[in-house]
């Protein structure tokens, strides 16, 4: 809270005790409204850390869902066709909160009999995004499918999936947030730096994207926050900047950092070194101002020390608030290929650290 200011020299002393007592009063009342409840069915109070509680601010999220006063916590939580639900909940209770985001995948497939795979928003989905924001990440693959039903970024741009691929998820994307009142963020091709030159040129990847995010418009899709999703492996700079879309066409911007130790038979990297390097990189060149997305972390675990993994995820809360412009961190509870490359929670211990850690009042805001 800003003090009051001092009154004139050429007051009476009457008058300035006055106003002492008055800054005092408005003060005490600031603090109380602040320590209570954000609001109807909200759940979740204002406390040390937050910058609700500190400034007084209005801690609504944007139209683009960014939380003002700190940042959303959500996560990738492994499920199957029909339980995700479940998962969701199973994994809330190991974590002692409701996610604010919850992370999934789909592939380009046609919607054809029961395959849920190309199908935006299942019913899981939808059951899920109830009380949580939802981050779709739309890939350009046929998973399962032959080498020649594999969409290409090219393909892509030419409007050759319009009919029975992107209008239909345009459609359903559209018809969600009509019903609901919800947006949802949506990401194509996460870690395209990965992608080329199998999937095409970075200027063929930015064709598409823009195709893709045009059709929404011109469908009249106006509910989803669009996330440009990169690695964030500093050695891919020079792709990054040629496959961005552009300020218009990205509403968030997004980098999957891990320390993946042995896994990469790397050092063990503290939470911090594996995300300030990319942060630092993305405010200098391709935006001051986007809202960022930790949309992966993690850390693989170190057998010899059983409470590593614990340690590292209690350092999440300190960095994140001086990350200028993160606005979201999305654990990351799963595995890559290869050997030590388990990257979910490993024990309890790491849980515990992992719940304290997103027990912060930072990560806890009010939401849409």
């Amino acid at each position: 809270m800003r003090s009051a200011r001092p009154a004139p020299g050429r007051r009476r002393l009457l008058l300035v005790r006055a106003a002492v007592v008055c800054a005092v009063l408005v003060a005490v009342l600031v603090l109380r409204d602040a320590s209570g409840p954000r609001g109807p069915g909200s759940g979740r109070a204002a406390g040390p850390g937050s910058r609700a509680s500190a400034l007084g601010g209005d801690c609504r999220p944007t139209a683009l869902l960014e939380p003002p006063c700190g940042a959303w916590f959500g996560a990738f939580v492994p499920h199957g066709d029909d339980d995700l639900p479940e998962k969701v909940l199973a994994y809330e209770k190991h974590v002692g909160r409701r996610l604010d985001i919850v992370y999934t995948y789909h592939d380009m497939s046609r919607v054809e009999g029961a395959r849920r795979e190309g199908q935006l928003l299942t019913a899981d989905e939808q059951a899920v995004g109830r009380d949580r924001m939802l981050l779709l990440s739309w890939e350009s693959k046929w998973w399962g499918g032959t080498r020649r039903q594999q969409p290409t970024w090219k393909q892509i741009a030419a409007g050759d999936l319009d009919s029975t691929v992107i209008d239909v998820q345009a459609e359903r994307v559209r018809d969600y947030g009509r019903r609901t009142g919800k947006k949802v963020f949506l990401s194509f091709d996460l870690e395209m730096d990965t992608r080329t030159p199998a999937s095409g040129s970075p200027q063929d990847y930015v064709a598409a994207y823009r195709h893709i995010h045009d059709r929404f418009a011109e469908l009249g899709v106006r509910d989803v926050v669009w996330t440009w999703i990169i690695t964030g492996y500093l050695d891919h700079a020079g792709l990054f900047q040629r496959l961005y879309p552009g300020d218009a066409y990205v509403d968030w911007i997004g980098y999957n950092q891990y320390n993946y130790y042995r896994c990469h038979r790397a050092d063990w990297l503290s939470f911090a070194q594996t995300q300030t390097a990319t942060h630092a990189w993305i405010r200098a060149h391709l935006s001051d101002d986007k809202p960022l997305m930790l949309s992966e972390f993690g850390t693989a675990a170190d057998p010899s020390r059983p409470d590593r993994q614990a340690g590292w995820y209690a350092q999440v809360p300190g960095v994140l608030k001086n990350l200028d412009g993160v606005r979201a961190a999305l654990q990351w509870n799963y595995r890559d290929p290869g050997p030590y490359c388990d990257l979910a929670v490993a024990d309890d211990d790491a849980w515990a650290g992992l719940r304290r850690a997103v027990s912060d009042p930072y990560l806890n805001q009010p939401l849409p």
